[in-house]
């Protein structure tokens, strides 16, 4: 009795083995088919401007920081994706994802059908932002009608030169072309161009902590548009869809709120 009793236990415990190995590579398969279904794994490249004061900076410790950092920080541990923020310069930032090199930008952009034509996917807008000239401090210009025969500075492909561009004929000023908003405001301040164009709360900011010896006449802003997310291709669409997911629930539980009242005051 002893022996076949032996062979049944065994035959038994070979066949507890094989369910058990089964199982095993059955959770494995069904746990790696989750993490491909989530994108868990995958980290996204998100390319941003390098000096677009408050919505990214460095600070005085070296940080970068701003409005549109923190914002995608907050959305992203909101929709748990990872990813690589990389500081680039707003035209290099928009070529790094035109190439492919980079998944999205965020970095001030507004959402404008020129971009869109030219291949940009947008987000649903995440601040809505005017733009305006700001003159010397001790300028005596308070209108456009001031600008006429003298130069504005603007910053290479911004809603700021477009503001610009769309008055200059009709105002009688030019229009000399930037590639960062530092420059344009030295251009100012050293009395090479009687005004320069930028996003408000960015012109604003800049002069309040920044000490620039500049000034925002009354009037002289856009209506305004909204800033947007964006990625270039299709296929990065999942990361699109989980911005625009995520900004409606940091708006919904206050943490979009608390974010623009850091830098802004608002």
């Amino acid at each position: 009795m002893k022996k076949p009793l032996a062979l049944l236990l065994c035959s038994a415990m070979v066949v507890g083995a094989l369910v058990g190995c089964g199982s095993k590579k059955e959770e494995t398969k069904a746990a790696e088919t989750t993490a491909e279904t989530t994108g868990s794994d995958k980290e996204w490249i998100i390319a941003t401007d390098t000096v677009f004061k408050p919505f990214e900076y460095t600070d005085e410790s070296g940080n970068f920081v701003g409005i549109d950092v923190d914002i995608l920080a907050a959305i992203a541990e909101d929709q748990g994706f990872k990813y690589e923020l990389q500081s680039l310069g707003f035209d290099a930032a928009a070529m790094a994802v035109q190439a492919g090199q980079a998944d999205a930008i965020i970095a001030g952009a507004t959402i404008k059908q020129e971009r869109i034509d030219s291949g940009w996917i947008f987000s649903e807008g995440y601040y809505n932002a005017t733009q305006t000239f700001a003159v010397a401090a001790n300028s005596d210009i308070a209108s456009y009608e001031d600008l006429s025969g003298k130069n504005v500075a603007v910053k290479q492909g911004t809603a700021g030169a477009d503001f610009a561009n769309s008055l200059k004929d009709e105002y009688g000023f030019t229009v000399t072309i930037f590639e960062d908003s530092p420059s344009m405001y030295q251009d100012v301040v050293l009395g090479n161009s009687a005004a320069c164009v930028e996003d408000t709360p960015i012109m604003a900011s800049n002069i309040k902590e920044g000490g620039l010896e500049l000034k925002i006449p009354e009037g002289m802003e856009s209506e305004g548009a909204p800033y947007g997310f964006a990625i270039m291709d299709e296929k990065n669409q999942e990361l699109l869809d989980m911005f625009n997911a995520g900004l409606a629930n940091i708006k919904e539980n206050g943490t979009y709120d608390e974010i623009i009242a850091k830098y802004l005051g608002e």
